[in-house]
């Protein structure tokens, strides 16, 4: 089992950037698939990126594709995402999440495990 913590959200303004963290703990973080999801109020969840066992591969949603960049650290058990030029419509709570899979997906059910989410608001 795979236990999960985001932090480094804010507020930030338009144009601005945050690098967000998603800490692991139990075992085996390197056999893991991860993915960044978002929720915005009154919205279904969103795929954002996720990123290979070795971090060999990534996957990204059009809208965040050449502004966000997902990366991992398997010594260290972490998940980071790097987000640029942040606008308006990326506001919402962001969601780490862990896949047994080797396979990078998009799809949010195919994750195992989450995270609580952090908050992230881009004031225009």
């Amino acid at each position: 089992q795979v236990q999960l913590v985001e932090s480094g959200g804010g507020l930030v303004q338009a144009g601005g950037s945050l690098r967000l963290s998603c800490a692991a703990s139990g075992r085996n973080f390197g056999r893991h698939t991860m993915g960044w999801f978002r929720q915005a109020p009154g919205e279904e969840r969103e795929f954002v990126a996720a990123i290979s066992r070795g971090g060999v591969n990534t996957r990204y949603a059009d809208s965040v594709k050449g502004r966000f960049t997902i990366s991992r650290d398997n010594a260290k058990n972490m998940l980071y995402l790097q987000m640029n030029s942040l606008e308006p419509e990326d506001t919402a709570v962001y969601y780490c999440a862990a896949d047994l899979s080797s396979v990078i997906t998009s799809t949010s059910w195919d994750y195992d495990y989450w995270g609580q989410g952090t908050q992230v608001t881009v004031s225009s």
